[in-house]
């Protein structure tokens, strides 16, 4: 019927929005600490791991807030907003100066908070729970469309180039009381409680795939000149695997809790594949090349083709859990969609504030803490 039509036709309006957002933000991240390492200079001295650090701390605490900012002010003009805050932080890279980079990074991480959870709040109100499962597909779907069209761009340009040049073209306090009851209420439920390892999970492997992988594959000498345009092809083939998992498991899948506990199992499975192949296909020291001379080498000879493959099975386990994470908190959650979207987000952010620490630089030290929250977070699932 007409209804249902609107509805469906809101769900795709949401997708290419943040389509054409994180167009932008996901191939930003993804190339930033090349970028930026390459911008290091005597008028700029930032850090691309320590931006995305910002950016994650203050999205987690941000969240605290984001569903009454939605409440007063409404999904669709919050996800305006915070789109113009988006769009602050990439301009920065026109003309980069520290200051401007790190404010722009706090302001992204309010603006995130914000963006996401007006996102699922809108989702699950253009939603019903026959519907749900598709739309999230749908919506998944487009969303990583994104991480094809930028890094096309990344591989073409950047292909072939051992330095990149200094510039990148490119309501009330009832209100307020009330959500952060609903807060505290959710975090107590058996479903939230289960679900947090894999939130947090998700979130681990987002920063992992997204600010760190890319880098490391830039960063080994052993691809050659290809290795600076292999960054953009790596998000592409990342993207490929995510539009091929939303496809299958948002839209094919029906909604029971076999289906949603094999999904899951799948996606550890895909991920502890690619964290091995990873472990052997890549030097240790990969993600701090830039500040050190690359001493380490890995147990394979570096190879294009499983560093692609790797990073196929990334996105492919990636979909699998954030397909069913939204599928779940939007069927059980129906009518506390916004509160409920807020804590995924807030949970899934907290360990990507990781990239400010040092240590956790060396890959070999992410493989590990990967593999074992995966597994923890796969285990919690199945007792849903």
């Amino acid at each position: 019927n007409a209804m249902a039509d609107r509805r469906t036709f809101n769900v795709v309006i949401l997708g290419l929005g943040f389509l054409f957002i994180f167009t932008a933000f996901t191939t930003c991240g993804n190339v930033e600490q090349t970028v930026v390492k390459s911008l290091e200079n005597g008028t700029f001295s930032g850090s691309g791991y320590h931006s995305l650090g910002i950016i994650y701390g203050v999205f987690s605490f941000s969240n605290l807030l984001a569903p009454t900012v939605v409440a007063v002010i409404g999904a669709k003009m919050t996800m305006f907003m915070s789109g113009l805050l988006y769009s602050g932080y990439i301009a920065v890279f026109i003309i980069p100066s520290s200051w401007a980079f790190y404010l722009t990074s706090v302001l992204i991480g309010v603006g995130a908070a914000m963006l996401w959870t007006a996102q699922g709040h809108f989702l699950v109100e253009n939603s019903e729970a026959s519907t749900i499962n598709r739309n999230t597909g749908m919506f998944w779907a487009l969303l990583q469309c994104s991480m094809l069209f930028g890094n096309l761009y990344i591989y073409f340009d950047w292909n072939g180039r051992t330095e990149i040049s200094g510039r990148v073209k490119p309501e009330s306090v009832y209100c307020l009381s009330s959500c952060s009851e609903t807060i505290l209420q959710l975090l107590k439920a058996k479903t939230i409680l289960l679900l947090s390892p894999c939130m947090a999970y998700s979130g681990l492997e987002l920063s992992f795939y997204s600010g760190v992988y890319g880098t490391c594959i830039g960063a080994t000498t052993q691809f050659g000149e290809a290795a600076k345009g292999l960054i953009g092809m790596s998000g592409i083939v990342v993207g490929i695997g995510e539009i091929v998992g939303g496809g299958l498991f948002g839209l094919l899948c029906k909604n029971n809790r076999f289906r949603r506990t094999s999904v899951v199992f799948l996606g550890m499975v895909v991920h502890f594949v690619a964290f091995y192949l990873i472990f052997l296909n890549l030097p240790d020291d990969a993600p701090v090349v830039f500040s050190t001379t690359t001493q380490k080498k890995p147990y394979l000879t570096p190879s294009v083709s499983i560093a692609l493959l790797c990073s196929f099975l990334l996105g492919l386990g990636d979909s699998c859990f954030n397909t069913q994470l939204y599928s779940i908190l939007g069927r059980v959650y129906a009518e506390q969609s916004t509160p409920a979207f807020a804590i995924f987000k807030f949970i899934q952010v907290i360990p990507s504030c990781q990239f400010s620490d040092k240590w956790w630089y060396f890959l070999k030290v992410q493989l590990k803490l990967n593999s074992i929250f995966v597994c923890y977070s796969t285990r919690t699932c199945s007792y849903l």
